[in-house]
């Protein structure tokens, strides 16, 4: 079981560095807001990932992803809330870029207003609207679950390592940002940050919006 276990955290490590809508809203959020933000959307999305292993276990995410029309229903809603984030953050950009006017370096030191919304929220909606989780969930964690185990424990126990993995990879990929924080801090770049995230948001959403089943 040991062996099987260790597997399934190898696939489920790759699955979860693979960069994708998650990494790049905690992006938005630590060059935006700070380390502090950024933590309580990685506890937000770890929530939402939490959200789909307790449907996952008990047969409801199945019944979405056998559901075209519920499958739909769930990416559309997905899609247009990943596009809604990076429209609030090219218009965030856009809000930075005039209010700093041609104050020239002096703009450097000036603050700007954090993203709107709980952040904590933010990483819960991003990850619970995503129905690719609970296809990976349904078709994936069957076949990775040790057999020494029931199916509902073992699915669940590799929710929960597939939890720490994300808390982990987040977490420390918040810390390299916030070792940079000087960097990030200065408003050139902090414009520049919104619109690349801004960016991979709506094309996030555009892959999703149009990505089938």
């Amino acid at each position: 079981m040991v062996y099987e276990l260790l597997a399934a955290a190898g696939v489920l490590a790759l699955l979860t560095m693979a960069p994708g809508p998650d990494m790049a809203v905690v992006t938005r959020r630590a060059v935006a807001a700070g380390p502090g933000d950024a933590v309580r959307t990685v506890a937000g999305i770890t929530t939402g990932l939490l959200v789909w292993g307790v449907l996952s276990v008990a047969g409801l995410a199945a019944v979405l992803a056998a559901s075209a029309t519920a499958y739909t229903v769930v990416r559309l809603a997905g899609a247009a809330y990943l596009v809604l984030l990076g429209a609030q953050a090219l218009l965030a950009a856009r809000r930075k870029r005039h209010g700093d006017g041609d104050a020239g370096t002096a703009a450097e030191s000036i603050p700007t207003p954090p993203p709107s919304g709980s952040p904590w929220r933010t990483g819960l909606v991003n990850n619970v609207l995503n129905p690719k989780i609970a296809v990976s969930y349904t078709g994936l964690l069957p076949t990775l679950a040790p057999h020494d185990l029931s199916p509902h424990l073992g699915m669940a126990l590799l929710v929960l390592i597939h939890a720490a993995l994300t808390v982990v990879w987040l977490g420390g990929y918040v810390l390299l940002l916030t070792r940079a924080q000087a960097f990030f801090s200065r408003a050139a770049v902090r414009r520049s940050m919104e619109r690349i995230t801004g960016a991979v948001l709506i094309g996030f959403g555009l892959k999703v919006a149009t990505a089938q089943s």
